[in-house]
């Protein structure tokens, strides 16, 4: 949209995976590590892209190989690597997405793109519990003292700094569109939806 902050895009790719028990930035749903694919993802939507990672990670193999922004001491979790975005490019509005949502695709990407208009937050509804989804999500320029505020109080959950700006929100064309995958069951069970609905798209 002409004259608009430039859009930016980050995949949150920092989780311990402590419930997985191994890296879910290094899973594959698609032919290729998560990490990758979702960059990929949100390259073709961005200006530029880049993954969050700690700083413990930045050397591994597969994420040294792509453009990394690391944590910076600013909050804990998802918000932290907000905040370093932020700090990195403060002219810039941040597509965010978590590397765990092995459902994204192009069209719910367009979808949030095309509609980024004037409010701070642009994000989707959860079809689960009707919250915001913050780790699908637009954060535009002018959040970054609100997300700093936020940290300093010592809160460190996006969902509820989106929740206090009170922006509407944009409902799913699926349900299950933002499922992430946390757990060697979620695993197995993702692996067969997106095999299934494979299987489905080459008999169509």
């Amino acid at each position: 949209m002409s004259g608009m902050p430039p859009l930016y895009g980050l995949v949150l790719a920092g989780g311990e995976s402590r419930r997985m028990g191994r890296d879910k930035a290094l899973l594959d749903y698609h032919g290729r590590p998560q990490v990758e694919w979702a960059y990929e993802l949100l390259a073709r939507h961005c200006e530029q892209a880049w993954i969050s990672v700690r700083a413990s990670q930045a050397d591994d193999a597969v994420r040294a190989a792509l453009p990394r922004i690391v944590d910076g001491t600013a909050g804990r979790g998802p918000i932290a690597g907000i905040a370093a975005a932020q700090a990195a490019h403060p002219e810039a509005a941040w597509l965010v997405a978590a590397c765990d949502l092995p459902f994204l695709d192009d069209a719910l990407i367009g979808n949030l793109v095309g509609r980024r208009g004037t409010h701070p937050v642009t994000a989707y509804r959860s079809a689960y519990d009707g919250l915001p989804e913050p780790l699908c999500a637009i954060y535009e320029p002018a959040t970054r003292a609100d997300i700093l505020a936020t940290i300093e109080a010592g809160r460190n959950c996006p969902r509820h700094f989106i929740l206090g700006t009170g922006v509407p929100l944009l409902e799913l064309p699926r349900a299950t569109a933002l499922d992430n995958v946390n757990t060697p069951g979620e695993l197995t069970g993702a692996a067969a939806a997106l095999a299934a609905g494979h299987c489905r798209a080459g008999l169509e």
